[in-house]
């Protein structure tokens, strides 16, 4: 399939990224939210730009935002169709000056991602795809190239971690690997860039047993299911957005389709949840 119909959310979503960044590397206010969480203006900036932008595109479709997510559960029940945003993914490594921050937007269907966008602002390029539709990377507005996952591993197989977020069953999981492929190559990366890393080909997995939010996932998803990778629950099922109270995910894996050591991976990941 053609990338052309993603043109007006790819558009959107580089907006949103411009928003932020006059605000990157400067001094700038950070609040906590009720979940401790830190908020700044980029966050709510870039929120607003793609809130009001989503509903031009599509004004039928309700916007679920990390920025604006206090929406009953009971209405939210009832979409079948909608927006899961998060404005500005990464935001420590927004505040620390790091450049490993995305805008995530994607289009749920009936708790599925049909597909997502994942915008890389400091770097100017803008990753998207979805499960039957195929994957690309966007260097520059216009510009095109399809991405794919690696049916096996380089010389070192490849864990994509977060650099903030661990847990000492994802540091177990960590040894467990070494002990099965030798030798075990990390890559520390923030936000959701971390599925793009696989969905690229430059990792082979990435393992989360630590907290994370939909919005956190759900638009990388659906860049790594259009370029041949899935993201399972630990008893093997595709990681879902049905509307719940409190919006986690349940611990997953990122991982190739096709891969080999699919089940193995599994199997060790419940035994360390």
């Amino acid at each position: 399939m053609s990338p052309v119909p993603f043109a007006p959310l790819i558009d959107l979503v580089r907006q949103a990224g411009a928003a932020i960044l006059p605000y990157w590397r400067v001094d700038i206010e950070v609040q906590e939210k009720a979940d401790a969480s830190p908020v700044t203006a980029a966050d709510l900036a870039a929120h607003r730009v793609l809130c009001a932008g989503l509903q031009a595109l599509e004004p039928g479709i309700p916007v679920l935002s990390e920025e604006d997510c206090a929406i009953p559960l009971a209405e939210r029940a009832g979409w079948r169709r909608w927006w899961l945003v998060d404005p500005l993914d990464g935001t420590k490594e927004f505040i620390a000056g790091s450049a490993e921050f995305t805008v995530n937007v994607a289009l749920i269907e009936d708790g599925r991602v049909l597909f997502g966008v994942v915008g890389v602002p400091a770097a100017g390029c803008c990753y998207f795809g979805g499960a039957g539709l195929g994957a690309w990377r966007s260097d520059a507005p216009g510009l095109q190239q399809p991405i794919g996952v690696r049916s096996s591993p380089d010389e070192a197989f490849t864990v994509v971690a977060s650099r903030r977020h661990s847990s000492p069953a994802q540091e177990r999981l960590l040894q467990g690997l070494g002990a099965r492929f030798g030798s075990l190559q990390l890559a520390s990366v923030g936000s959701s860039l971390k599925f793009c890393q696989v969905a690229e080909g430059r990792a082979d997995c990435y393992p989360r047993l630590a907290p994370t939010s939909q919005w956190d996932t759900a638009a990388a998803q659906g860049v790594l299911e259009g370029a041949g990778g899935e993201v399972l629950d630990l008893q093997g099922r595709a990681l879902d957005y049905a509307a719940r109270a409190d919006y986690l995910n349940p611990s997953f894996l990122a991982l190739p389709l096709a891969a080999d050591w699919r089940d193995g991976l599994l199997a060790l990941a419940r035994t360390l949840e």
